[in-house]
């Protein structure tokens, strides 16, 4: 077996086993990988990531349906606004943005204070809503439309951005998990099926790395299920610290790659 679907099968694995349990697929961290350590070139590297989110996704959502926790209109609200951005982030990613540094620059703005203050607003018991209210209507719409588009262009589903804006908001994990996961599987869908159009109309490396998604994919369905299973059994508290964790870490990491 060639060691880079090696690698990328437990990549995939690892990754989505610790980032299922709160709503992300994990496509954002194994982007790293697959720039620094498998080599996929610029732009296949984001169909290849949505690739590994369609064929990941559906073990952690499987195992959240069988716990009912599917259940509610968050998942909808989002999907209905984050379809058409990604297709629209596709078109922008394959044409007029091919270079992965603004989005580098972009995440570690977002998520390196964001995900610092989750986690500095977790330790402060009194500052949890486990009741609290999603966003409004309009500012839900705001926000899944502009993560599908970055998330059309980069390749990452999403949740990694919508799940700490909207614990930031004090929604309990056990709503946000679910419904970021499904919005990340169902627009990696709408945005692979974009890059194999799109690809028609460019002589660039527009089509994913096939075998390298599928082996991530692999990795990340099992890890997904299993991270899915655990997330019940995690307190709010450690589920909450571990995204915040998560999106600061990724923050500074992205921080440092834009800077050296």
């Amino acid at each position: 077996m060639d060691w880079t679907i090696l690698a990328g099968l437990t990549a995939g694995l690892l990754i989505s086993l610790v980032t299922a349990p709160v709503g992300v697929s994990g496509a954002v961290f194994l982007l790293p990988v697959q720039f620094s350590v498998l080599n996929v070139p610029s732009p296949s590297v984001t169909p290849t990531n949505l690739l590994f989110n369609v064929v990941a996704g559906p073990g952690a959502l499987w195992r959240y349906r069988c716990d009912g926790a599917l259940r509610g209109g968050l998942a909808r609200r989002l999907i209905t606004w984050t379809l058409p951005g990604v297709i629209t982030g596709a078109a922008i990613r394959v044409f007029a943005l091919p270079g992965p540094d603004v989005f580098r620059m972009l995440v570690a703005a977002l998520l390196l204070p964001l995900g610092t203050w989750l986690c500095l607003r977790t330790l402060r018991p009194a500052q949890q809503r486990p009741d609290a209210a999603e966003p409004s209507a309009p500012a839900l719409a705001a926000l899944a439309l502009t993560v599908g588009v970055v998330g059309g262009i980069y390749g990452i589903g999403g949740g990694s951005l919508l799940g700490p804006i909207l614990a930031a908001r004090g929604l309990p994990m056990a709503r946000i998990a679910p419904a970021t996961l499904a919005t990340t599987f169902t627009t990696s869908v709408a945005g692979a099926a974009a890059y194999a159009v799109l690809a028609t109309a460019s002589s660039g490396p527009v089509e994913p790395d096939w075998l390298l998604g599928v082996a991530c994919g692999l990795g990340g369905l099992l890890g997904g299920y299993l991270g899915a299973r655990l997330q019940p059994r995690l307190p709010e508290t450690a589920l909450r610290l571990l995204l915040g964790s998560l999106a600061a870490g990724l923050g500074a990491l992205y921080t440092v790659q834009t800077l050296y």
